[in-house]
């Protein structure tokens, strides 16, 4: 594929999360899935559009903002505490005199979970 197909591809993929940035919770899931339903109409994708109907449907009948809200307290928790375990496992390497190298693995894994940690905030704050 060349790059242009691979940035509108990728384009395509980026614009409902940063449609659903722009609102909250289940509304922001719906109009999500609506402006996609849209999209898959206009360019007459039949599979696309069922797909699309039944996840609207589910998302329907399931999301409420209490249970988003748990769903990301849930993933901020688990990456506290993997951003917790890879902060051990710096120090230990260190604590054990490990090479330089090891440790700057174990380094990039902490700074890696921290930055795990930071985007799943960022998305439990919206």
């Amino acid at each position: 594929m060349n790059t242009s197909i691979k940035a509108f591809l990728l384009g395509m993929a980026i614009y409902p999360m940063m449609c659903s940035a722009q609102t909250s919770g289940c509304d922001a899931k719906r109009s999500s899935i609506e402006r996609e339903i849209a999209y898959a109409q206009a360019h007459g994708n039949a599979k696309r559009i069922d797909g699309l109907e039944t996840a609207l449907a589910q998302m329907n009948a399931n999301c409420t903002d209490a249970v988003l809200r748990s769903d990301a307290q849930r993933k901020v928790t688990a990456a506290e505490r993997k951003l917790s375990e890879r902060q051990h496992d710096l120090q230990e390497a260190k604590a054990n005199g490990k090479s330089a190298k090891k440790i700057a693995e174990r380094q990039r894994k902490v700074d890696e979970a921290h930055a795990e940690l930071e985007r799943v905030l960022v998305e439990a704050s919206q």
